[in-house]
């Protein structure tokens, strides 16, 4: 217990555990909202009657909400500090949340897109903020262990979103749901939620920390080279991966749900019948169809292997070095994609699980790797890698494009490409730290 507390404790033996807690619970609520957005995909397709590329915009809407309060949301942590910049962030999380009230009754899909603009923005402050904000709250070597750590209250938020939001919003029988009625449910829990969480941060003291500066340090003991932040090659090229990695974890969750209810999907024996979950009908005795609300509790189960995985990541990261598990799970992943490329059978269905695992660590392992060492400039460098999630905008319209087009296994070429760019990264990431610093860079 005291080694593990160690790792919010500073130079001068003051401890961080208490802020870094009460911080976590906007991992947890972040995660809960896009996890439920990976509903809404297929749900808009039977009740607005679009296609898997036009629900799309389901994603888009969300993360270019990220990509245009990005920037502003630096700026706002460099003039209000941590805490005023996380209240802005709440209150426009409960402002798009409530707002799914009268887009129920307006019942048009622009509606419902600016609802979730709006809750996009406010947890884009969210996200500038709070991710380099758990890297400063102890010793600097532990910020990618901090960091996952902070993560693994994003997946049990991720894990429980798609299964509020689908019992509200999905059907349970054969029969696909058609109606928006209930879909402001789900939203009136978040919104009265963060209500609670405004409260909790307007009384609470956030001391406002600051990186150290690898750059300064290197330049103050005599080496060369230049401090502008998009100079430096690890930082810079975080931006490329955090912009692939969002790509591919949107598309692959988004698609989650139609890849399990397509006709891809293996039989099943009759006699394993039993062992499923409601929410699974049978068609007959050697095969079975996925309801939608079985598809939501399926992609639940993924969420499940993502949660393992973040535990187990930041257990991983206490004793190795992040670039090199970030490596070796972006190399597992880039094969998962091509098993369920090429393979139609429950190895494919296994790949696709096991996808969530690997994808555990890598949003906030790259986010950590890609601030080290920018001192002052970490809420801009932040800013800029979160808005890199603009990726999860623009990429899932392609793998919708190959779903439409040939199929949906098809479709899983678009995250094979995103996770080989995250594998090149990590794996340079050691020479880009050095060219940056002037000196190597510590395992």
């Amino acid at each position: 217990m005291k080694n593990f507390l160690n790792m919010f404790r500073v130079a001068d033996g003051k401890s961080y555990a208490v802020t870094f807690a009460l911080v976590s619970t906007l991992f947890f609520l972040w995660g809960f909202c896009n996890g439920m957005i990976d509903v809404l995909n297929k749900h808009f397709q039977n009740s607005l009657h679009i296609s898997k590329a036009e629900s799309g915009f389901v994603q888009f809407a969300n993360f270019i909400g990220y990509f245009v309060m990005a920037i502003p949301s630096g700026l706002l942590a460099r003039r209000f500090g941590y805490k005023g910049g996380i209240l802005v962030g709440l209150v426009l999380i409960a402002t798009g949340a409530f707002w799914f009230i009268p887009a129920t009754w307006i019942g048009t899909f622009a509606a419902f897109l600016t609802g979730l603009f709006i809750l996009a923005a406010g947890l884009a402050i969210l996200e500038t903020i709070a991710n380099p904000y758990t890297t400063v709250l102890g010793p600097p070597e532990m910020g990618a262990a901090r960091i996952n750590l902070a993560q693994t209250c994003n997946a049990l938020g991720t894990f429980f979103g798609p299964l509020i939001a689908g019992a509200f919003i999905l059907s349970s029988t054969g029969e696909a749901n058609t109606s928006n009625e209930t879909l402001f449910i789900p939203y009136l829990f978040i919104a009265l939620l963060v209500v609670v969480l405004i409260a909790l941060f307007w009384k609470a003291k956030l001391p406002d920390l600051q990186a150290e500066d690898d750059a300064k340090t290197a330049l103050e003991a005599g080496s060369s080279g230049r401090t502008r932040l998009l100079s430096r090659w690890h930082f810079t090229l975080a931006i490329g991966a955090q912009f692939f990695y969002i790509a591919a974890q949107i598309g692959v969750w988004g698609y989650f749900i139609n890849y399990v209810t397509s006709a891809e999907m293996p039989a099943i024996p009759a006699w394993l019948a039993g062992y499923f979950p409601a929410g699974w009908t049978y068609q007959n005795a050697l095969g079975f169809h996925v309801t939608d609300l079985g598809g939501s509790k399926a992609f639940s189960g993924g969420i499940l292997c993502f949660l393992a995985g973040r535990i187990i990541g930041s257990l991983i990261l206490r004793v190795c070095s992040a670039h090199r598990t970030l490596a070796a799970f972006g190399l597992i992943n880039s094969v998962l994609m091509v098993l369920i490329v090429v393979h139609t059978g429950w190895l494919s269905v296994a790949s696709l699980f096991l996808s969530c695992f690997f994808m555990s660590i890598m949003y906030p392992t790259i986010f950590a790797l890609g601030i080290r060492g920018l001192g002052e400039q970490t809420k801009l460098g932040s800013s800029l890698i979160v808005m890199a999630i603009v990726g999860g905008a623009i990429m899932p319209f392609f793998m919708g494009y190959l779903a439409d087009t040939f199929s949906m296994r098809m479709g899983f070429l678009m995250p094979l490409f995103c996770f080989l760019f995250v594998t090149a990264y990590a794996t340079l990431w050691p020479m880009l730290e050095k060219l940056d610093t002037g000196h190597a860079v510590r395992d």
